[in-house]
C-alpha cells in the first residue's frame, strides 16, 4: 500500500525549474486526459506498507520508514485509508471544490464549511465503522491529512483532478460505509448525514453549473456520457428532482447500496432539492447544515 498525494505537474514548479537553468520541461498531456512530465511536484508525507515476503531476505527498509507487516495488514491499511481516512475526503473536497469555483484543495482548507464538513466525515460518520489495521492509528492518521497534508498551499492539487472518474470511486470510498453501518446492530444508517449530502453534490455537481450559475467542464468520468443527458433534464432551480435522479439513486453500482434499500434516498433527494434551489444555494445549504453543528 503507497500513499503519496502526487497531483498534475504545476506550472508553478516548471517555473521554478526554468529559473534553475532546466530544460525539456514541457508536460505531455494524452488523449485520456493523463499529464506526463519529466517533473513532479508531491506532498512531503508518504506511507509504504509491503508484506514482508521475501524468501531470500531484504535490507533493513524499516530504517527508512517502510513498514513491513503480514498480507491482511497490508490489505487493512488500504481499506483504512481507501474507505474512510483520506481518499472519502478528497472526494468531498473534489465535488464542492467544482461546485465552489475552487482551484486548489488548499484553498478548500480555509473554508470552514468544507472543513466541517470533511471533519464530520471522516471523524463522525468513518472513525465508527473504520478498518483498524493496528500499525497505523486511524485517528492519527485523518489529523495528519487534515493538518499537514490537505492544508499545505505548496502542494497544488486541484478540485477537478480529484473529481476525475467519481462514479467509479464512490462505491468504496463511502458505500463500504454504509454497509458496515447496516451491518453492525448499534449503528443506524438513518443518523448518517453528511454522506447522503456528497451523494447529492455529486448529483448537483453533475449538471455542470456552479454555485454562481456559471457552466464548467466536467472531469472525465467513464459514465458521463449515461449521466449527463439524464441530469440536463434539470435545471437550476428546479424543485421537482426525485423522478429524474431517480435511476441514478436506485444503481448500487455507483454507491455500492440502493440508495431507496439503504434507506437514505429521501434524504439524499431533499439534499440534492436544497442544493439546486438557485444560484448560491450550494453555499445555503453548507451553512444550513454545517455552521456551529
Amino acid at each position: 500500500m503507497i500513499d503519496k498525494i502526487t497531483p498534475r505537474p504545476d506550472v508553478s514548479v516548471e517555473k521554478i525549474l526554468r529559473e534553475d537553468g532546466i530544460e525539456g520541461l514541457e508536460p505531455v498531456i494524452t488523449s485520456k486526459n493523463t499529464y506526463v512530465a519529466p517533473f513532479v511536484n508531491a506532498e512531503e508525507t508518504e506511507y509504504l506498507v509491503i508484506e514482508d515476503n521475501f524468501p531470500n531476505g531484504r535490507p533493513r527498509l524499516e530504517d527508512g520508514g517502510i513498514l513491513f507487516t503480514d498480507r491482511a495488514t497490508v490489505d487493512k491499511v488500504e481499506k483504512m485509508k481507501v474507505c474512510t481516512c483520506l481518499n472519502p475526503l478528497h472526494t468531498c473536497l473534489a465535488i464542492f471544490g467544482c461546485l465552489l469555483g475552487y482551484k486548489k484543495i488548499s484553498d478548500e482548507m480555509q473554508d470552514p464549511e468544507l472543513v466541517a464538513l470533511v471533519e464530520r466525515v471522516g471523524y463522525q460518520e468513518g472513525l465508527p465503522v473504520v478498518v483498524n489495521p493496528g500499525i497505523l492509528n486511524p485517528r492519527e492518521f485523518i489529523d495528519t491529512v487534515f493538518r499537514i497534508r490537505v492544508t499545505n498551499p505548496f502542494m497544488p492539487d486541484t478540485p477537478q483532478r480529484i473529481a476525475t472518474d467519481t462514479s467509479q470511486k464512490l462505491a468504496i470510498r463511502f458505500g463500504e460505509t454504509i454497509k458496515a453501518y447496516q451491518a453492525d446492530e448499534n449503528l443506524s444508517v438513518e443518523n448518517l448525514r453528511m454522506i447522503p449530502l456528497v451523494f447529492a453534490g455529486w448529483m448537483r455537481y453533475l449538471m455542470a453549473v456552479d454555485d454562481s450559475g456559471r457552466a464548467f467542464e466536467l472531469s472525465p468520468d467513464p459514465l458521463l456520457d449515461r449521466l449527463r443527458p439524464q441530469m440536463a433534464k434539470l435545471k437550476l432551480g428546479d424543485a421537482e428532482a426525485e423522478e429524474i435522479i431517480k435511476p441514478i439513486m436506485q444503481n448500487a453500482s455507483i454507491f455500492g447500496v440502493n440508495l431507496y434499500e439503504a434507506g437514505i434516498a429521501e434524504k439524499v433527494c431533499g439534499y440534492f432539492v436544497e442544493l439546486n434551489a438557485g444560484e448560491g444555494a450550494v453555499r445555503r445549504t453548507l451553512k444550513k447544515y454545517l455552521t456551529n453543528k
